[in-house]
């Protein structure tokens, strides 16, 4: 396993201050979720700044590096998280998917571990049908251009999102293998998501996904509400996480997922980094 960082947790930092501090403190791996000040612009001029400045710091910094696509604002600066794979306009639900196949190719071009995204929010009420339809089609299309440029996808079921438990992660992940032979979508598993929804165990989706398992977002959590919390202010079984990940010998990144903690953000990462020490440093 590698010890890693969400930079949603460094919103007010510059990049470069950020890997430098995340390799000072010790982490591996760094989460980017491609948003301002890194993308210039949410287009293919932003994406290739975007990897000139991840590439050089990765190299200076020897860190692994996965990308994250969950940036609130970066498609519409009025509208959280839109537009989306299921919105229900077909030009809207293609800006999501151009944003998405960016990503693709940034990740190509850093040598990124894999691209994790989620389905987004049926913010526009469509009937249930048609927005798990837009979704599968979306899907198919990122994948189809990951498998061109040889990059992982990893797809994290989120709280309040159209995908939010694991049984939908292994529909829409049955419907997309049945449709296609290209690489199988994989999967980004957030540990305080299945704590929040009571979704089963933590131990038994590591386990059924362990040849999928591409990114673990890693947070404490208090059942039934989606918050992301500092370590011991939920109520997880940590030593149970690793256990599982110990167990199919994980070897991927863990990455810290606290993005409302920003405004205390090195001091979070270092009690973090001081949190997860017994079992990264043993």
């Amino acid at each position: 396993m590698i010890a890693g960082y969400n930079t949603n947790g460094f919103a007010h930092h510059r990049m470069e201050d950020t890997f430098a501090i995340l390799n000072e403190l010790g982490y591996k791996s760094v989460a980017v979720t491609i948003d301002y000040p890194l993308l210039t612009s949410p287009d293919r001029k932003g994406i290739a700044d975007a990897a000139r400045m991840l590439s050089r710091l990765t190299g200076r910094y020897d860190m692994r590096l996965t990308i994250e696509t969950g940036a609130r604002f970066v498609l519409d600066p009025r509208r959280k998280h839109y537009p989306n794979l299921v919105s229900a306009e077909a030009s809207d639900r293609q800006r999501r998917i151009e944003f998405l196949t960016g990503a693709v190719d940034l990740a190509a071009e850093t040598n990124a571990d894999s691209v994790s995204f989620w389905s987004g929010a049926n913010i526009d009420d469509l009937p249930t049908p048609d927005a798990w339809s837009h979704l599968v089609n979306g899907v198919a299309a990122v994948l189809d251009h990951a498998s061109t440029r040889s990059v992982n996808l990893a797809f994290e079921p989120e709280p309040g999102m159209v995908v939010e438990r694991m049984a939908q992660f292994h529909r829409l992940h049955g419907e997309l293998s049945e449709q296609t032979d290209i690489t199988p979508l994989g999967l980004t598993l957030d540990v305080g998501h299945i704590h929040c929804l009571s979704d089963g165990t933590v131990g038994e989706h590591v386990r059924a996904n362990r040849d999928r398992l591409f990114n673990i977002h890693l947070e404490d959590m208090l059942v039934g509400t989606h918050e992301h919390l500092m370590f011991g202010e939920g109520t997880m079984d940590f030593d149970a996480v690793f256990s599982s990940l110990g167990e199919i010998e994980y070897a991927g990144p863990v990455h810290v997922e606290l993005s409302r903690h920003s405004h205390n953000a090195v001091q979070t990462a270092r009690s973090a980094r001081a949190f997860l020490a017994r079992w990264f440093d043993s």
